[in-house]
This record gives C-alpha cells, structure tokens and sequence, in this order.
C-alpha cells in the first residue's frame, strides 16, 4: 500500500504523512509535544515507499528525539 496522505500510529505516537512532488514524503509529528514538527525525506528513483518503510522511517526519527526537549538534539 502506498500513501498519498494518511495518517499513521507508530509506536503509540501519531504521524501525518503526505506526499509532495513524486518520491518526496512530510512526515508531520501531530502528536508530538512541539506544534508543527516532523521531518522530511526524498527517496526518487526508487518505488513508493509502503507502511513498513514509513513505519521504520518514524522509528528512525523518534529515536533520535530527546525525551527532555522533543527535538532533534543538535
């Protein structure tokens, strides 16, 4: 299954994803502590990205949040 936009619970927390330009997906953190937040990420020349690639791309973000700030550490 690919996603236009749609959202998806990850490990008790929810994400909407949406895709742009061909190969170019918005991962927005709606559950997230901070308003607006999420990331981004290309993958051209590739097929679309299915659920478990989603799934293992939020995974990948939310471990490198810090669980004191809820962003990124730099």
């Amino acid at each position: 299954m690919t996603l236009v936009s749609s959202r998806i619970e990850c490990d008790g927390e929810v994400f909407m994803v949406s895709l742009g330009a061909p190969g170019n997906y918005s991962y927005d953190w709606i559950s997230g502590p901070n308003a607006q937040y999420g990331f981004s990420l290309a993958a051209h020349n590739s097929p679309p990205l299915e659920t478990a690639d989603h799934l293992a791309n939020i995974r990948n973000f939310l471990e490198q949040i810090d669980p004191e700030t809820g962003y990124i550490e730099d």
